[in-house]
């Protein structure tokens, strides 16, 4: 944790600019950062899943689109389906 004290007759202008200087320095904000924005790998057999699925709705979208039957509730109900 970092500390600032104030010094004898430093203007709180200063005391900020000195606290902020120190907590860059420190790279406290850097690692805050990593973690925050941090985007956890899926494993390998979470994405083969996900690209089998989007395999067999696209192949299932494509058949419904050539039957014309293809609309919004029927990608619903092909999806809950499919899940």
């Amino acid at each position: 944790m970092i500390q600032v004290r104030r010094k004898e007759k430093e203007t709180p202008e200063n005391m900020v600019r000195r606290f902020t200087r120190r907590v860059q320095q420190s790279g406290v904000l850097l690692r805050a950062r990593r973690t925050r924005f941090r985007v956890e790998e899926k494993s390998k057999t979470m994405r083969r899943r996900e690209a089998l699925y989007k395999i067999r709705i696209r192949r299932e979208i494509d058949r419904l689109k050539k039957m014309g039957k293809f609309d919004d509730d029927a990608l619903k109900d092909l999806k809950r389906k499919m899940n």
